[in-house]
């Protein structure tokens, strides 16, 4: 076992991996192109694509690249969707009993 895997199996051994999973429950989408199509001009030119849709399987090194303007995911605009309200509001609904 290499340096690499005892510190990830140390990480999730002590509950490390908390981070991680509060990562995967919020789901980010990819918007429109940002990609400067005219920048090497001097000029600002944007092709139009609205929204990023993967030309491969998810893994693969295809699944980065869009299918419509062919540019890596990285040129459109990521958004995080919010977390359930339940997270945001911790509003108590406890009763009191006055006799």
């Amino acid at each position: 076992m290499g340096p690499q895997q005892e510190r990830s199996s140390r990480s999730t051994a002590n509950g490390g991996g908390g981070a991680a999973a509060r990562k995967a429950a919020a789901a980010v989408h990819y918007r429109e192109c940002q990609r400067n199509h005219a920048a090497s001009i001097g000029g600002y030119a944007v092709d139009g694509c609205r929204e990023f849709m993967a030309s491969g399987a998810e893994g693969t090194a295809a699944a980065l690249l869009c299918a419509a303007c062919a540019c890596h995911r990285s040129f459109h605009r990521r958004e995080v969707a919010a977390e359930a309200a339940a997270d945001c509001d911790r509003s108590s609904t406890t009763t009191s009993s006055a006799a």
